[in-house]
């Protein structure tokens, strides 16, 4: 071994020339910082919302900072394992080759400099060795530095992700907490005009009877009694403007097909688990409740011949007749797999780590003028993914 110390260094520098810590596109650790500050800015809202003047709207907006500072952190997370993954793969890959290179470094150290420098073939052949280890000592150290890099980089990757994982189980926790808060103050809220009063016989025949979203919306207007005459100030001067009801993004657009062939005349948007779904504008709750197979649906008046229509919820809020302000949660998207409390939030779960995504939820989206369904793109504000 001591006499074939230089061709071995020669074989391990070969072995090892493309082992290099590769540049990373981007910075977990200052993603999970961000996301980390956003679930503190959030869980003191929540503290501050207990004395807020109007509860249900404080607590609707930390519900939406939760859910921004979990879903940042859910990222940030799962950059972390995919790149401490990509570490580990690469330095696995090269178990051989590094057990190699170590094994000449240990040789090298253990090993007294003139015993090193000997050579069998007499002095020109330690002189060429020593000329070797001239030559190779400074690629050495550079590979030694590398390897000592990326198992850092390794080691720091997998402390972020603990780090990250308490962060976001603290956060689920306190997210939690909120929305049950904003249910119970929703269920607490008295002070909204009703418009009319909804006859739950009538209610029960239009469903039965209805078999489309159609010929539903149509026959709305036979389960109001003793309704308000009027309208609300209406969205006219806000069309093509209004916020999207989730944060999420879209997925198709109207009369899009989606993997059945279907093709609807709304929108289909994507948001995270237990993503709360607000009114754009100020609205009359025509209906809300389970709807053929649109699962649970509220259907909003803004205005005299305008119903917005948001489909696939799994919780609906409020009471058919209210008037709700802009901005007031209606319902609440479900979880990730089976249905059940245990499972509204789980810490970076198996579905999105392989399906690179947090959006896991869908919302239907639909407008309605004058029965007729329209383009939401043209009431919402759908440039950008929200």
């Amino acid at each position: 071994m001591r006499r074939a110390a230089a061709p071995l260094i020669c074989a391990a520098l070969m072995v090892l020339n493309p082992f290099a810590v590769r540049a990373q596109s981007a910075d977990p650790g200052a993603a999970a910082r961000i996301a980390a500050e956003m679930l503190s800015d959030a869980t003191r809202a929540l503290d501050e919302s207990d004395g807020a003047a109007s509860r249900v709207k404080a607590l609707t907006q930390t519900v939406r900072a939760f859910e921004a500072g979990l879903r940042a952190m859910r990222v940030g997370l799962r950059s972390a394992a995919i790149q401490e993954q990509s570490v580990a793969r690469d330095l696995a890959s090269r178990d051989t080759e590094i057990a190699q290179f170590l094994g000449v470094l240990s040789s090298i150290g253990a090993t007294p400099a003139p015993i090193t420098l000997m050579h069998p073939a007499g002095p020109v052949g330690t002189a060429r060795s020593g000329m070797i280890l001239a030559d190779v000592t400074p690629a050495l150290n550079a590979r030694a530095a590398q390897l000592r890099l990326r198992l850092e980089e390794l080691a720091a990757l997998r402390a972020l992700q603990q780090s990250a994982a308490d962060t976001l189980a603290e956060g689920l926790t306190s997210a939690q907490t909120a929305r049950a808060a904003l249910s119970q103050a929703i269920a607490d809220r008295t002070d909204l005009p009703r418009r009319f009063t909804e006859d739950p016989v009538k209610t029960a025949l239009l469903i039965a009877s209805a078999e489309s979203l159609d010929g539903f919306a149509s026959g709305l207007s036979q389960i109001a009694a003793d309704e308000t005459p009027g309208s609300l100030p209406g969205i006219e001067d806000r069309k093509g403007q209004l916020p999207l009801p989730v944060q999420g993004r879209i997925l198709r657009r109207a009369g899009e097909s989606d993997a059945a062939g279907i093709t609807r005349p709304g929108i289909v948007m994507a948001a995270p688990p237990r993503a709360v779904v607000t009114t754009p504008a100020a609205a009359t709750l025509r209906y809300h409740g389970p709807l053929l197979d649109y699962g649970n649906v509220a259907i909003l008046e803004p205005q005299s011949g305008i119903l917005l229509v948001f489909a696939g919820m799994d919780l609906v809020y409020g009471q058919i007749g209210q008037v709700l302000p802009g901005g007031s949660p209606v319902g609440l998207m479900g979880g990730v797999g089976d249905p059940g409390p245990q499972r509204d939030d789980e810490i970076v779960p198996a579905e999105l780590l392989e399906a690179a995504t947090e959006w896991t939820q869908t919302l239907y989206i639909e407008v309605r003028q004058d029965n007729t369904a329209v383009d939401p793109a043209l009431w919402f504000k759908t440039d950008k993914d929200e």
